[in-house]
């Protein structure tokens, strides 16, 4: 079965490096062109939605399980693609560790939990063993859990991605139309700044952003219930999009992480589920909006 989900994996693209003056002609243009993916709907899936942060250690993974848990509760049809190569995290989260079965069109079948497809490098590798790759080879990798999984039928898509504005990134907005990003980031001051740079590359890209999850500012004392804050009132996310919701350093966080039970699954009445429904609920009352839109949009240009 591990050979046959790794056939699913390839063929891994090669490069050939080919230097190009500063402006383009024409003819440079059009074979250029040539060698980029082809970008594309995913057939079955409404919508994918980006969890980045340009920082590590500001929680994306966890977000992205909750968020996505949060999804599959409110009704919606969901998977979630684990998109960091060399450091995946979903399989432990989400407690997804078998490897894909593959069907008869050669296409990874994801595995699921919590009512969410989930497919990751994580369960085509041993767990012990590292991933030593070049930048073609990762986005080769990214194409094909991208595109080489039978994800059919899905409300959305949620993409866990690494730190950084690298291969990634722009392998999947190469390769698939994204509906909007959620970024993630902690007060801090180094936190900030580099998620910002995160927010600058998707803007180029002309990707839309949905707004900021800030994490771990504060915290809430199980028995008095206070509010203690992690940061001084000076420290902001002041010049990111606008903030979606802010999440506390809950106690029960490692401990899911570690069980591979999301905090929303094993305590869904506690505040932090109810943070997480509400982004859940905003992401979907935008995406509704704008199909809205696009359909009033459309009528009115037929008319």
């Amino acid at each position: 079965m591990f050979n046959s989900s790794l056939m699913a994996m390839r063929p891994l693209v090669r490069s050939n490096s080919r230097s190009y003056a500063v402006k383009l002609t024409e003819h440079q243009a059009a074979i250029m062109a040539r060698g980029l993916p082809k970008r594309e709907r995913l057939r079955g899936v409404q919508d994918i939605i980006v969890v980045a942060s340009g920082k590590g250690g500001v929680g994306k993974s966890t977000v992205a399980a909750n968020f996505a848990c949060s999804l599959a509760k409110l009704g919606k049809r969901v998977g979630l693609l684990d998109g960091d190569i060399f450091g995946p995290s979903i399989p432990l989260l989400m407690n997804v560790h078998d490897e894909p079965l593959v069907n008869n069109e050669n296409l990874m079948i994801p595995p699921q939990n919590y009512n969410v497809k989930c497919l990751s490098m994580g369960m085509l590798t041993p767990p012990d063993s590292a991933i030593i790759w070049r930048g073609p080879l990762v986005m080769s990798a990214i194409q094909r859990l991208l595109k080489g999984a039978d994800w059919s039928p899905l409300d959305v898509l949620v993409i866990d991605t690494p730190p950084g504005t690298g291969d990634v990134h722009l392998s999947l907005t190469q390769h698939a139309p994204i509906s909007g990003v959620i970024l993630v980031s902690t007060p801090h001051t180094a936190a900030v700044e580099v998620t910002l740079r995160g927010a600058k590359m998707y803007e180029k890209l002309k990707v839309p952003i949905f707004g900021l999850v800030e994490n771990m500012r504060y915290s809430i004392c199980d028995k008095c219930k206070q509010r203690m804050e992690f940061f001084r009132p000076d420290q902001s996310t002041k010049g990111l999009p606008k903030k979606l919701i802010s999440l506390p350093l809950d106690a029960h966080i490692a401990e899911c992480c570690e069980e591979g039970v999301p905090v929303v699954v094993k305590y869904p009445d506690s505040d932090y589920s109810e943070l997480f429904k509400q982004l859940a609920q905003q992401i979907t009352d935008t995406l509704d909006e704008r199909r809205n839109q696009d359909l009033k949009e459309s009528s009115n240009s037929s008319t």
